[in-house]
């Protein structure tokens, strides 16, 4: 099994930042296959949506609306991802949640981001 715990969420004002942990632990063959790392987040009364992902070969993905604003990056020897989220908008307001591996996924229990304005 794998773990994934999320840290550094908190309230920030509108165009603050905040960066984002998630350190994974647990069967080290299993964490030899988490190819995919990412964040997603869900704001109150919305769907899940994706935010950002990063493969272990550096291939990067991001939403639409955090693009230019936010960075994701990860460290292979430390099993670890992170988010930088610069110049914050109340529409980032959610909980952020890790994913990691291929095929199969695990998810973390997420960390509350408030952006107030």
């Amino acid at each position: 099994q794998v773990q994934l715990v999320e840290s550094g969420g908190g309230l920030v004002q509108a165009g603050g930042s905040l960066r984002l942990s998630c350190v994974a632990s647990g069967s080290i063959f299993k964490l030899i296959g988490l190819n995919d790392m990412g964040w997603y987040r869900q704001a109150p009364g919305k769907q899940r949506e994706l935010v950002a992902t990063i493969t272990s070969g550096g291939s990067l993905n991001y939403a639409d609306s955090v693009k230019g604003r936010f960075t994701i990056s990860r460290d292979n020897a430390k099993n670890t991802v992170y988010l930088q989220m610069n110049s914050l908008k109340p529409e980032d307001t959610g909980v952020y949640y890790c994913r990691a591996g291929q095929g199969v996924y695990f998810w973390g229990q997420g960390t509350q981001v408030t952006v107030s304005s």
